[in-house]
């Protein structure tokens, strides 16, 4: 039986990960941080045959204890503050866990392998919006990185790490430029999530309207359990190496939604939808769209969700948790 440890158990990845690789007859181990994370009892309840070890990214020593308790053939680095938004209010933070936390986890991981460093196949949670104010379209894993928010720095910061660590250790570590992905278990502080809860509860007459930022904004959106699948694949190839996950579409909030709306039976939304200074990125994103044939082509990896039909997901997912007054 094949041992894996997740960071970031409890994030909407982390439990869709520990669902595949349970699946698939792994032993697995989760991280949490603190003793009394308000979040444990939900990975208990999800995943209830994860062995939870509790760690912090930004402390070498509970990670090296972890790696100990959980005698890994896989790490899966999926822990990060990962709210944009919360970046720019936060940068040393988010730096100390987003970047730090990932040189923190490979040296635990290279530590504990000793002499094979390769022994212990590592995967690390890149992300799209390294891409930042993009250089060509789409983005691919050549594209020139431009961050635009210090969760972007952050998160750039450890993609060159982990090649760096590929590159000098001989480790066995690969990273996955994930775009943005979804599902009814993302954090209610990220906009789709926001946007089908309120449609959710506007619905069912449990509220009026929401506020949000840039409408304009376009992204290549998946849905979250397709995507902890292609982490898996990297991991399960000879060579590590680098890999864009999207689906090489791009939607704009606009059009998430019409298509939320339109499923709960409307069709002009302009009514319950107000846009506020306060959630604008002082530097935006305007676009992101990634060309995943790498993935396709040596991971035989291809999203099986569409955009309307994640929307739809999200939407009644919610619903269903208004209705029981969740």
């Amino acid at each position: 039986m094949p041992s894996a440890l997740i960071t970031g158990i409890t994030g909407q990845d982390g439990l869709y990960l520990a669902e595949l690789l349970l699946e698939k007859g792994y032993d697995v181990h989760g991280l949490l941080r603190g003793q009394n994370n308000p979040r444990r009892a939900l990975v208990e309840d999800l995943v209830p045959d994860v062995r939870l070890h509790t760690g912090d990214l930004t402390d070498l020593s509970s990670l090296m204890r972890a790696m100990r308790d959980s005698q890994p053939d896989e790490v899966y680095n999926l822990g990060a503050i990962s709210f944009v938004a919360y970046s720019w209010e936060n940068a040393f933070v988010t730096s100390d866990v987003t970047g730090m936390g990932v040189l923190n986890m490979l040296e635990a991981v290279r530590l504990h392998a000793g002499d094979d460093p390769s022994s212990i196949r590592f995967y690390q949670a890149s992300s799209s919006e390294m891409f930042g104010k993009v250089q060509e379209v789409p983005q691919t894993e050549r594209t020139l990185l431009w961050p635009r928010s210090p969760y972007g720095v952050s998160k750039v910061y450890g993609h060159y790490m982990t090649i760096n660590y590929r590159e000098s250790y001989g480790m066995h570590a690969s990273s996955g430029i994930l775009f943005n992905h979804e599902s009814p278990r993302r954090g209610p502080e990220f906009v789709t999530r926001k946007i089908s809860q309120a449609v959710a509860r506007i619905h069912l007459g449990q509220q009026d309207s929401v506020a949000l930022g840039n409408l304009d904004a376009r992204r290549d959106w998946g849905f979250a359990g397709d995507y902890v699948e292609a982490m898996w694949r990297m991991l399960q190839q000879h060579e590590a190496d680098d890999y864009v996950i999207a689906t090489g579409e791009t939607w704009s909030i606009r059009d998430f939604l019409d298509l939320a709306f339109a499923h709960v039976g409307i069709d002009d939304w302009a009514e319950h939808v107000t846009q506020d200074p306060r959630f604008m990125r002082p530097a935006e994103v305007e676009m992101l769209i990634g060309d995943a044939s790498k993935a396709k082509d040596r991971l035989g990896w291809t999203p099986t969700v569409s955009f309307a039909e994640l929307v739809a997901m999200m939407v009644d997912a919610d619903i269903a948790a208004a209705k029981a007054g969740w």
